[in-house]
């Protein structure tokens, strides 16, 4: 098989060592010449191009396959309007109709509900925040492409918040600090571990048919309190206490609480970690700590 991944990194690049492992041809997109040699070691074919600079997209290759899970670099000068929506835009153009199938990585971040409501596949999608807003447009755009297109099909996969291998830094840092965490210890989680996030991504690739989106999270949505509480047990550490009048990134209200059903029951995805119980210890594990 033929792959095209834009957004080669954390995921995309997990993914794309599996298909290589596979026989397949990966070829996938990088913005610098540290990143080609990256990919090279990898036995991975780089494409030097900037989502937001479409002539530079112009030699993107005839592919069976392209995952689109382009991250946003703070540091780059575009704005995440101008990658996510606008640069997704430029992908489409030079891929949709050249492609079997196109995957576009969104965000739980699309739900608006902040009372611990159940969410999945079919919940309304009114975010409040830019994050989101920007995260449905993107979605938007991939399924009026697909709708037009006759040679097409694809779907978008709902990320929860990925963790794993080298993702838990920061959390580690908070923890043996022991700065009380900003927002409310009742928030709800949604998490998945990467490794599953790519079995989510290779059964979307290789599936006869697909629905428009799947919500990627595990099995156990969970307090941000027995969340912090689980990993400062594995790090043998005093349980963090939460100030609610702080608000932190990502702790406005209660959140909600995703389901996984149609990643389960349709899709057909067993999880490794279907919750943090053998998620936490297996990501710190394998962490420079």
């Amino acid at each position: 098989m033929q792959r095209l991944i834009i957004g080669c990194g954390y995921l995309g690049g997990r993914v794309a060592r599996v298909w290589v492992e596979g026989g397949d041809t990966v070829w996938a997109l990088t913005r610098s010449a540290d990143g080609v040699r990256r990919l090279e070691q990898h036995g991975i074919r780089p494409l030097l191009g900037d989502v937001t600079q479409p002539a530079s997209l112009a030699s993107l290759p005839e592919c069976d396959t392209v995952l689109h899970a382009v991250g946003f670099d703070r540091n780059a000068g575009p704005s995440k309007r101008d990658v996510y929506v606008d640069g997704l835009g430029h992908v489409l153009d030079q891929t949709i109709d050249r492609c079997g199938r196109f995957l576009h990585v969104s965000s739980t971040s699309v739900y608006g509900q902040q009372h611990g409501e159940d969410v999945d596949e079919a919940s309304v999608c009114q975010p409040e925040h830019e994050g989101g807003l920007i995260c449905v447009a993107a979605e938007q755009a991939v399924r009026d492409r697909l709708s037009e297109s006759r040679t097409t099909s694809g779907s978008v996969l709902r990320l929860a918040g990925i963790y794993g291998p080298d993702r838990l830094l920061s959390r580690i840092e908070a923890i043996r600090s022991g700065k009380a965490l900003p927002g409310p210890a009742d928030a709800w989680l949604n998490l998945i571990h990467v490794d599953d996030a790519v079995r989510a991504v290779i059964a979307a690739a290789d599936a006869a048919t697909l629905q428009l989106a799947y919500l990627v999270s595990d099995d156990r949505p969970v307090r941000r309190r027995d969340y912090y509480a689980r990993l400062a047990g594995l790090l043998d550490a005093s349980a963090p206490e939460f100030d609610d009048a702080a608000v932190g990134r990502h702790t406005h209200g209660l959140g909600k609480r995703c389901c996984n059903s149609r990643l389960r029951n349709e899709l057909g995805v067993e999880l490794q970690f279907p919750t943090i119980d053998e998620g936490l210890p297996h990501a710190i594990s394998q962490t420079s700590i």
